[in-house]
C-alpha cells in the first residue's frame, strides 16, 4: 500500500451530465485495473479467485486500494474487519481472534515489497472476540462477555496480551468507537464512558484537559438512551434512541453540525437534524456524515476533498443533504479520513467520493471527487451486487484512513452485530420474567430487573411507541406507549418478586437521578415511572414523593417540556397520574393533622412540598387544555378538617377547650402559611375561608399593634364619592389593614357589613355611567374597560383599583363590570382573542374570519396593515400595532401575529399606565398577599358576584324568626315574590343584602331570616332590611294586597329604607 500523497486535483465539470435516477452508474466497459499479484510480480497459477487473493479481488471482497500484502482469511470467515491507522485487523468467525496486517513500507524502501506477517492476538481465558476498533496506537477488543481490553500496536508488541480495562468494573459493554487518541464505550446499562486525549473536549466531560487514562463516565447523556456512539479524529457523535444527534470535541471545520467553528466540551443536541429521522451516524477524519430513516444522506464538516459530496470543496457548519443522491435511498454509510461511502441497495452500487490520493475512490485514478460516483465492483467481468437480487444486510461497506472495503457475506447475520443498544424493557423479556419459574434463572431475571430499573436510560429507552409518526421524542411529543407501560404492570402485577425488585432499582435511580437532561428523551421515565408506582403502598408512595422531588428541580424549560406531554395525555392517564399525587398528598396530609391535634411539631419533608408543586403543575396543564378532568380531581378531602371550626364535644375542663383551641389554631396557621401556595387543593368555597382567615388575622395584628388606627369612613350621600376619594388619598397605608366601617352622615345606621356593601354598590354605579367618562363602554357586551387616554383626573384609576382592593380585602361584592381579561392581568395571564370576544364580539368576529379564512384574495381586498385607530374627542389617530406596522401589510402568513398584536394592543399597550395605577391601587386596598390564592375565574365571581339566581332555592335556604313557613304571612310573601318581574327580584337582593349579586358560593350557601317585625298596627308598617345580618324584617299584614303594595314601596325606595 502506498503512502499518503496529496493529490493533483483535477477541475470539477461544472454541469454534471444526465444520470438515470439522478446516480452515476458505472460504465458498460470500464478501463481494465492493474491487479497487484502475490510473491513478487508473478500472476497467479490459477484462474479464478482464491478466498481472499493478495489483490485484493474477490467474489465476496473488494479493497480499494488493494492491497500489497497477504490477507490469509477468506471472506467467508470475517466476522469484522476494521482499516485505521495503516493496519488491516480482521476478527475472524471461527476462531473469534484478532488478526492484524501493518500497512507496507513506502515505495522504494528495502522492504517496501515484503510480505509482512500478521499480528494474531487473543483473549485470555478462551474468551471470544466480538468487537473492536482502533485508535492510533492500540486497539479495543471487546469480548463476547462485554469485557473490553487494549492491546498496544506500538512496534515491538506483537507478542503483548490485551489489558483489560477493568476501570469499568462489571458493566458490559455494548459498542465502542475510536478517534485518533480517544476512545468510547456504551454500556448495557446504558452509561457512556470515554478516556484518552481531550485537548479538544472530545470526552464530552465538560472541561478540556490533557489526557484522561481511565475511563470516565460522560454524565450529561446519563439519562439519554444511546442507539450508536461514532467518533472521529477529535470529535464525538452520539445517536438517540428516537434520533436525537449529540456531537462534541473539536469544530474547527464545523464537523459538529452546530452552525459555528467553536469546540464543545459538552454533548450539544444537533438542532438542524431534529427532524431528520436519523438513524446511523459516521465520523470522518474532520467530517461527519448521517443517515436518515428514509435513506436521506447529509454531510457537514471539512470539504476540502470533497469528501461532502456537494459538487465542492467548501465545509460545511450546519448539515446538508447531498442533493446528488436524491431520489435514492441509501441503507449504509461510511467515513473514513478523507472520503465517503454510501451504498444504494436498490441500484446494487456502492458510491464514494472526497480523497482518492490513494485509490480509495474505487476509480483507477488518484484525484479528489467532488460528487458521489459508483465504485468498480465487477470481478472478472461479473458485477459484485448490482443485478443480483442480494438482500442489503448481506453487503457491508467499511471505510478507513485511506482505505475503502466491500464486504460481501455468505450468510445473514455472520457480521458482527455493530449497534447492539442498552437493555430495556420488552415483551419477550417480560414474558421470560413472569413464566420462569426455575430458581436457577432467577438470579439472571434479579439482574436484567436490577440493570433496567435502576437506568434512567434503559427506563427511557423501553416503551418506545412503534407508529412511525409518533417515533422521535420532542418537546411536543413523548413517544411514550403509555399502554404498553399500563400493561406491563398488569402482568407484574401477580409477581411480587419481580415487584420488590423493581422498586428496590427504582429506589436506587431516584437517589442517584440528574437533574440535567441533555434532551427531551431523557424526561420519559417522568411518565413511565409513575405508572410503575401505582400500587397503593408505603413504598411506592415515597417513590413517587422522591420523583416529585426531582421533577421539581428540573430547570424550567424542561419541566415546561414535561407539561406539554403531560397536555398531550390520554385523559384517562392523565386523570391516574393526578389522583396518584392527590392521593399522595392526603395521605401526608393526614399525618401532618394527626401531628398538630397532638400539639407536636410538624417537619415538612421536601417530598411532600414537591409532591403539591407536581400537583399544582398538573393542575395549571387542566387548566391550559380547557379542563379535561373536573377540578374536583385536585382537591384534597382533609382540608375540610383543617378548616371546620373545632369541635366543642368531650370538652370536661378549660385545659382540654384551651388544647382544643390551639391545635385548631396550629391547624388554620399551617394552612394559611404553607398549604396556601397550592390553589388547586382548594375548592372555592375553602379559598374563600381561608382568604377571609388571613385577612381577619391581618386586621387583628393591626389593631393590636396599632390599637389607635380606626378605619372609619364618614361620607355624605350627596357628597358620595367625594368624600371617599379624600378618605383614601389621605389614609396611611396601614388604615386599610383595619377592616372597613362606613357611616352615612346624618343616619343612624351601624355597619356591621351592610353598609360598607351599600356604599360599594352605589360608588360602583356611579363611576361605571358613561357621563362620568371614566371607562370605554362596549353596547354588544354591557362590559367596560380602560380608556387608551387617561382622563383629566389622573389618580382615577389608582382610587378605583384601591376600592377595588378594599372590597375584596372586606368580602365585599364591587361589581364593576369587567371582563374575564382584567382578573387574568391581575394574575399574570395573557388575554387571548377569545378575551376580546368577550369584551367585543363583533370585533373578536371579525379578527376570527381573517384567520379563518382560507382565501389569500379576501385579506389582500381588506387592505390592512399593521395599525389601528384611536378616536378620541372627535379625533382620529392611527397607532402602529408593531415598529413601523404602517409598511407591513397583513397577509396570509402573518395573519396570526397580526391578531395576536391587535390583542395586546386592546389589552396591554394601550392601557398600560392605567393598568399599573389600578394595581398599585389594588394592592394598597387589599394589603394581604393572598388574594392570589383565586385563580382569574374564582377572582372574577368572588369580586363582582354573579348573577345565576335560583328563586326556589333561595325560598328552601330562608329561615323564619317569629313565624312558621306554613303561616299565611310567609305563604303571601313567597306567592307575592315569585310573581315579581325578574328585574324586581334583584331590587329585593339589593333591598336585603346592598348588592343584586349572589355571592361567589352560589345561591346554595345564601342564607337570610324573615323576622317578625312586632308592629302594634302592621299595615302601617313598610318591610325594613338589615343588609349587614340578612334579615327581612316583615309585619303581618292583614291580608295579601296590603303586603303587597307595601312590599313593591320598599323595593322602589330600597335606597332609603333597611338600615339597620
Amino acid at each position: 500500500m502506498e503512502g499518503h500523497q496529496t493529490p493533483a486535483r483535477k477541475k470539477q465539470p461544472s454541469k454534471m451530465p444526465k444520470r438515470e435516477k439522478k446516480l452515476r452508474r458505472c460504465p458498460k466497459e470500464m478501463p481494465k485495473r492493474e491487479t497487484l499479484r502475490k510473491g513478487k510480480g508473478k500472476a497467479p497459477s490459477v484462474p479464478g479467485p482464491p478466498p481472499m487473493p493478495s489483490s485484493g479481488v474477490s467474489a465476496g471482497l473488494r479493497l480499494f486500494p488493494e492491497m500489497d500484502h497477504a490477507c490469509e482469511v477468506g471472506p467467508g470467515a470475517i466476522r469484522q474487519i476494521s482499516c485505521k491507522h495503516g493496519y488491516l485487523a480482521v476478527v475472524g468467525t471461527q476462531k473469534r481472534d484478532v488478526l492484524v496486517f501493518e500497512r507496507a513500507g513506502e515505495p522504494g524502501c528495502p522492504n517496501a515489497a515484503r510480505r509482512r506477517k500478521p499480528k494474531h492476538i487473543k483473549l485470555k481465558k478462551n474468551s471470544k472476540v466480538d468487537l473492536l476498533d482502533s485508535e492510533a496506537s492500540h486497539l479495543l477488543i471487546l469480548s463476547s462477555e462485554g469485557k473490553l481490553s487494549e492491546h498496544s500496536l506500538a512496534p515491538g508488541t506483537v507478542h503483548s496480551e490485551p489489558r483489560l480495562l477493568k476501570e469499568l468494573g462489571n458493566k458490559r459493554i455494548v459498542q465502542i468507537a475510536c478517534g485518533d487518541h480517544h476512545s468510547m464505550a456504551l454500556s448495557e446499562g446504558g452509561e457512556l464512558f470515554a478516556w484518552g486525549q481531550n485537548e479538544y473536549g472530545q470526552l464530552g466531560l465538560g472541561r478540556k484537559s490533557s489526557t484522561t487514562g481511565e475511563p470516565q463516565l460522560v454524565w450529561p447523556l446519563e439519562s439519554v438512551p444511546l442507539a450508536q456512539i461514532a467518533a472521529g479524529s477529535s470529535h464525538s457523535m452520539a445517536l438517540s434512541l428516537s434520533g436525537t444527534v449529540f456531537s462534541w470535541g473539536k469544530n474547527a471545520f464545523g464537523q459538529l453540525g452546530l452552525g459555528d467553528t467553536a469546540d464543545r466540551c459538552f454533548p450539544m443536541h444537533v438542532k438542524a437534524l431534529e427532524d431528520k429521522k436519523i438513524a446511523f451516524i459516521s465520523c470522518g477524519g474532520e467530517h461527519t456524515a448521517v443517515l436518515s430513516k428514509d435513506g436521506m444522506v447529509c454531510t457537514f464538516g471539512a470539504g476540502s476533498h470533497g469528501q461532502l459530496g456537494h459538487n465542492s470543496r467548501r465545509n460545511e457548519r450546519f448539515p446538508r443533504l447531498v442533493t446528488e443522491l436524491f431520489g435514492a435511498r441509501v441503507s449504509q454509510i461510511a467515513c473514513g479520513r478523507w472520503h465517503t461511502l454510501v451504498y444504494v441497495p436498490n441500484l446494487g452500487e456502492v458510491y464514494s467520493f472526497g480523497s482518492g490520493a490513494e485509490g480509495q475512490l474505487g476509480k483507477g485514478e488518484k484525484c479528489d471527487q467532488l460528487i458521489p460516483l459508483p465504485l468498480d465492483l465487477t470481478v472478472n467481468g461479473q458485477t459484485m451486487i448490482r443485478g443480483k437480487n442480494i438482500p442489503e444486510e448481506m453487503v457491508k461497506v467499511i471505510a478507513g484512513e485511506d482505505q475503502s472495503i466491500v464486504l460481501l457475506l455468505k450468510e445473514k447475520q455472520k457480521y458482527a452485530n455493530l449497534s447492539r443498544t442498552l437493555a430495556r424493557v420488552e415483551e419477550e423479556k417480560t414474558e421470560k420474567w413472569i413464566s420462569n419459574s426455575d430458581p436457577k434463572c432467577w438470579q439472571n431475571i434479579e439482574q436484567e430487573i436490577k440493570l433496567i430499573f435502576s437506568s434512567a436510560a434503559c427506563i427511557n429507552g423501553s416503551f418506545q411507541e412503534k407508529r412511525e409518526k409518533t417515533c422521535r421524542t420532542s418537546s411536543k411529543g413523548a413517544n411514550v406507549d403509555m399502554p404498553a407501560v399500563f400493561l406491563f404492570c398488569e402482568k407484574i402485577a401477580a409477581k411480587p418478586k419481580i415487584i420488590t425488585q423493581m422498586l428496590k432499582a427504582l429506589r436506587k435511580l431516584l437517589n442517584s437521578l440528574s437533574c440535567i437532561p441533555a434532551s427531551p428523551e431523557a424526561l420519559r421515565l417522568f411518565l413511565i415511572v409513575p405508572v410503575l408506582l401505582r400500587k397503593e403502598d408505603v413504598t411506592s408512595d415515597c417513590l413517587l414523593g422522591q420523583l416529585a422531588q426531582v421533577i421539581c428541580k428540573l430547570p424550567e424549560k424542561d419541566k415546561k417540556v414535561l407539561e406539554s406531554w403531560w397536555s398531550n395525555l390520554d385523559v384517562m392517564f392523565f386523570k391516574d397520574l393526578v389522583g396518584m399525587y392527590q392521593r399522595l398528598i392526603s395521605a401526608n396530609l393526614s399525618s401532618v393533622i394527626k401531628h398538630l391535634r397532638c400539639l407536636e411539631s410538624v417537619n415538612l419533608s421536601v417530598d411532600f412540598i414537591s409532591s403539591l408543586q407536581v400537583l399544582q403543575m398538573l393542575y395549571e396543564v387542566n387548566c391550559k387544555t380547557n379542563f379535561r378532568i373536573q377540578e374536583s380531581n385536585f382537591y384534597i378531602p382533609e382540608l375540610k378538617r383543617m378548616l371546620t371550626p373545632p369541635s366543642m364535644n368531650n370538652i370536661w375542663n378549660e385545659e382540654q377547650l384551651i388544647r382544643r383551641l390551639t391545635s385548631k389554631g396550629d391547624e388554620l396557621k399551617f394552612a394559611c402559611d404553607v398549604l396556601i401556595c397550592f390553589p388547586c387543593i382548594f375548592e372555592l368555597e375553602d379559598k374563600i375561608l381561608l382568604h377571609t382567615l388571613c385577612c381577619l388575622s391581618l386586621n387583628l395584628d393591626c389593631s393590636l399593634n396599632n390599637p389607635g388606627i380606626v378605619s372609619k369612613l364618614h361620607v355624605r350621600r350627596q357628597h358620595l364619592m367625594q368624600d371617599t376619594w379624600q378618605c383614601i388619598r389621605s389614609a396611611p397605608s396601614n388604615w386599610f389593614q383595619r377592616f372597613l366601617k362606613v357611616q352615612f352622615e346624618g343616619e343612624p345606621g351601624i355597619d356591621d357589613g351592610g353598609l360598607s356593601q351599600e356604599l360599594f354598590t352605589i360608588l360602583i354605579k356611579e363611576l361605571c355611567a358613561p357621563k362620568c367618562q371614566i371607562f370605554t363602554h362596549f353596547e354588544e357586551s354591557h362590559l367596560i374597560w380602560f380608556p387608551c387616554q387617561i382622563p383629566a383626573q389622573e389618580d382615577i384609576y389608582f382610587l378605583i383599583g384601591n376600592l377595588f382592593g378594599m372590597a375584596l380585602y372586606n368580602q365585599k361584592i364591587a361589581a364593576f363590570p369587567f371582563p374575564l381579561a382584567l382578573f387574568k392581568k391581575m394574575r399574570n395571564v395573557q388575554p387571548t382573542l377569545e378575551d376580546l370576544k368577550e369584551l367585543s364580539p363583533r370585533l373578536g368576529r371579525s379578527l376570527q374570519t381573517i384567520l379563518d379564512t382560507q382565501s389569500e384574495d379576501f385579506i389582500e381586498n381588506l387592505e390592512l396593515d399593521f395599525t389601528t385607530v384611536e378616536e378620541h374627542k372627535g379625533s382620529r389617530t392611527e397607532v402602529e400595532l408593531k415598529e413601523n406596522g404602517a409598511n407591513l401589510p397583513v397577509t396570509k402568513f402573518n395573519r396570526k401575529q397580526y391578531v395576536d398584536a391587535y390583542v395586546h394592543y386592546i389589552f396591554t399597550a394601550s392601557v398600560e399606565k392605567q393598568f399599573a395605577d389600578f394595581m398599585r391601587g389594588f394592592e394598597r386596598g387589599c394589603p394581604t398577599g393572598k388574594w392570589k390564592i383565586f385563580h382569574p375565574i374564582e377572582l372574577q365571581v368572588v369580586l363582582l358576584g354573579h348573577k345565576k339566581y335560583d328563586w326556589e332555592q333561595l325560598e328552601k335556604n330562608a329561615k323564619y324568626t317569629g313565624y312558621e313557613k306554613t303561616e299565611q304571612t310567609i305563604k303571601d310573601f313567597w306567592a307575592e315574590f315569585h310573581d315579581l318581574p325578574e328585574e324586581k327580584k334583584e331590587d329585593f337582593l339589593a333591598f336585603l343584602t346592598g348588592t343584586n349579586r349572589i355571592p361567589a358560593q352560589g345561591m346554595g350557601k345564601f342564607i337570610f331570616t324573615i323576622a317578625d317585625a312586632r308592629k302594634a298596627d302592621p299595615d302601617l308598617w313598610y318591610p325594613e332590611a338589615s343588609t349587614c345580618c340578612h334579615i327581612l324584617f316583615l309585619p303581618r299584614y292583614s291580608n295579601r294586597d296590603v303586603l303587597k303594595k307595601m312590599f313593591l314601596f320598599a323595593l322602589e325606595f330600597s335606597e332609603k329604607f333597611g338600615l339597620s
